[in-house]
């Protein structure tokens, strides 16, 4: 798919998702002080949090599209990456404020100060599970077509609100049932589900963006394409290298030494095309041929 596109995807998915994100974080802020819920205000909070990163999705996504040009002749999709590190960054920080929070709720419970939730913090959870788990298949639909880090992280991000709406249910309806210290301990585990996310993201972020070698599955598709040529008599080096959500890809073969230069050429020229046709990732193979002891 091309980079516009791309992008033209990724700025419908966005701008849907934002307006989704703020009628939500409204809900559950309000379900949440209405209902005195420590962990609904939590996952508002993280919903909120939505909002912020999905606006630095679309900004990675603009520049990330950018033409190579002089000063970048390898094009710019790295910053697809970088998107992906602030979202990343933001989790945590959005982890760190909730557990805080949870965490002098708990005080605040051992020293007697006691206050139960309402039902309506339970049924905005609810609420919850169903919105972010469908923008979750959503986007990840959306950054699978695309093959986009940066959206893809923003999935997760849904599905993390998902996950931490269930936690908050539990908590909620677990001190409506007399345990009021399940709804605090809710949130604590929101913010180890946050982390968890967080981290996932950083870490493929910044394998993309360090030239890490592309996955196993992928190299050894490259590799029988060129040994489907029968004119091609040995592997003598296969790398490759992730830059941003594309692939870059250096390949040398040995040929028959008896071969004409135009044959070589020729060649050379369809594997280069079959190879990259094969995989629609793959920004650039480049191929040089060795002669046959």
């Amino acid at each position: 798919m091309d980079e516009m596109n791309s992008k033209k995807i990724i700025y419908k998915v966005s701008i849907n998702t934002v307006i989704v994100n703020f009628l939500l974080t409204i809900v559950k802020l309000l379900a949440g002080v209405l209902g005195n819920s420590v962990a609904i205000i939590s996952d508002a909070i993280h919903s909120g949090s939505d909002v912020l990163s999905t606006f630095v999705v679309m900004i990675g996504a603009k520049l990330s599209s950018k033409k190579a040009d002089e000063k970048h002749p390898y094009g710019h999709e790295k910053f697809e990456c970088i998107a992906a590190i602030i979202l990343a960054f933001m989790l945590f920080g959005t982890a760190i404020t909730i557990g805080c929070y949870g965490i002098s709720i708990i005080g605040n419970i051992l020293k007697g100060e006691i206050v139960i939730p309402s039902a309506i913090a339970a049924w905005s959870a609810v609420l919850s599970i169903i919105v972010k788990e469908w923008m979750y298949r959503y986007t990840k639909n959306a950054a699978g077509k695309i093959k986009s880090t940066s959206l893809y992280a923003d999935a997760w991000h849904h599905r993390s609100d998902a996950l931490s709406s269930i936690g908050s249910l539990v908590g909620v309806v677990g001190a409506i049932c007399g345990f009021p210290i399940l709804d605090p301990i809710a949130s604590l585990i929101i913010c180890v589900i946050i982390v968890k996310v967080a981290y996932d993201i950083l870490r493929t972020s910044l394998s993309q963006i360090i030239d890490t070698a592309a996955p196993e599955q992928v190299e050894d598709q490259i590799r029988q394409v060129i040994l489907d040529y029968g004119d091609v008599k040995h592997i003598d080096m296969l790398k490759t290298r992730l830059f941003g959500n594309r692939i870059y890809v250096d390949i040398e073969v040995q040929i028959d030494k008896n071969m004409s230069f135009s044959d070589v050429h020729a060649l050379v020229h369809r594997l280069h095309d079959d190879i990259e046709k094969r995989n629609n990732s793959i920004k650039h193979c480049m191929i040089h041929a060795n002669p046959t002891m």
